[in-house]
């Protein structure tokens, strides 16, 4: 198996290496397919998630739509599938409602856990 490429020394909510959230996508607070993070982030885009239907209508229906695409900011849109970095808080809104989207635990910044506990991002981590 080949190990997991690492990102800039950012760790992961587990203490270890951050690992990237995407290499299709241009997510992340950089847009370079990681969920690294620094103080302009007012957002904190460090929420590793799996994309659903069910949360991309509960994101639009929260004034984010996450669907359409914005050529004009290079955002293709996303769809059911996709690997994105959330906002923390807006995850932890749809975990509250309960439609948050199943989550890549070591490619998901430490920072979130000022907003999000670890056992809420464990109940919901992607499993193989």
């Amino acid at each position: 198996m080949i190990a997991p490429i690492e990102t800039k020394g950012s760790k992961n909510v587990l203490g270890k290496p951050l690992i990237p959230c995407c290499t299709q996508l241009k997510t992340g607070w950089y847009r370079n397919g990681s969920c690294e993070t620094d103080g302009n982030d007012g957002g904190r885009h460090v929420i590793c998630a799996q994309m659903t239907e069910e949360f991309l209508a509960f994101s639009q229906s929260m004034g984010n739509d996450l669907s359409t695409p914005l050529p004009e900011y290079d955002f293709p849109g996303l769809k059911a599938g996709d690997c994105w970095c959330l906002c923390a808080g807006r995850w932890k809104e749809a975990f509250e409602a309960g439609v948050a989207p199943k989550i890549k635990l070591e490619a998901c910044e430490e920072s979130a856990l000022e907003l999000v506990s670890l056992e809420s991002l464990q109940a919901h981590q992607i499993t193989k």
